[in-house]
């Protein structure tokens, strides 16, 4: 059974604010059939999966958990928009690869600021950016490190510290988001439809990563 569809099947039922009668009228089945949807104790057919992409107006991907974007669609290299530095892949597959993904994450980060800019929660501002600022920190470390060739008293930190410390600092600034994120200040309401609207590139982009990661997480649950 699809693990993504009863999820995502709730999520678009209460986007639309309907309740679950309502939105059983509306699909043309009983509630308690669409109650064991939601809550995944029954598989629908075909012909309703189709039916609940058209009145929700989302892609069957989208309900079925295989892509975060709401219309289904796959982001291309050439469609987003380029960052300030300038470079080439110079043909090599591997280097597009490079390239693409750097083109996800810097546009993500701009719904991310952005949206963090609109919170105007300044302790969730403060935290996420200390953990995207670690873990960029901790990235150069890596490919300063590469080959074993460069000087590592360049750095503060020691290289057999750095891992853990990093970790540790990450570790705080996660739980100082978490706990911002609930403290009551922030009344923006995020739904997918919405980052689809306001950020048409960037939020493909966004929505890439989210599908990609949380594929890559649900392979601990095995």
């Amino acid at each position: 059974m699809n693990k993504d569809f009863p999820r995502v099947m709730k999520l678009l039922r209460k986007e639309k604010g309907l309740r679950q009668k309502e939105a059983a009228d509306q699909l043309g089945v009983a509630q308690a059939l669409l109650s064991h949807y939601e809550n995944g104790k029954r598989e629908c057919g075909l012909d309703f999966l189709v039916t609940a992409a058209d009145f929700y107006g989302v892609s069957v991907d989208y309900i079925l958990g295989r892509t975060s974007s709401r219309n289904g669609t796959v982001v291309s290299e050439e469609e987003l928009p380029a960052s300030t530095v300038s470079e080439s892949y110079g043909g090599d597959p591997n280097g597009l690869g490079i390239m693409l993904r750097k083109k996800l994450i810097t546009n993500a980060l701009e719904v991310i600021f952005s949206l963090l800019m609109k919170t105007k929660n300044i302790k969730l501002a403060k935290s996420v950016s200390s953990y995207l600022l670690t873990a960029v920190y901790r990235a150069y470390r890596h490919v300063y490190s590469a080959g074993g060739k460069n000087d590592e008293n360049s750095f503060a930190v020691p290289f057999d510290d750095v891992s853990g410390m990093c970790a540790a600092q990450m570790s705080i600034d996660d739980i100082k988001a978490k706990n911002a994120a609930h403290d009551g200040t922030a009344d923006e309401r995020i739904t997918n439809a919405r980052i689809e609207q306001e950020y048409p590139k960037q939020g493909t982009a966004l929505f890439s990563i989210v599908t990609n990661v949380e594929r890559d997480l649900q392979k601990f649950e095995k």
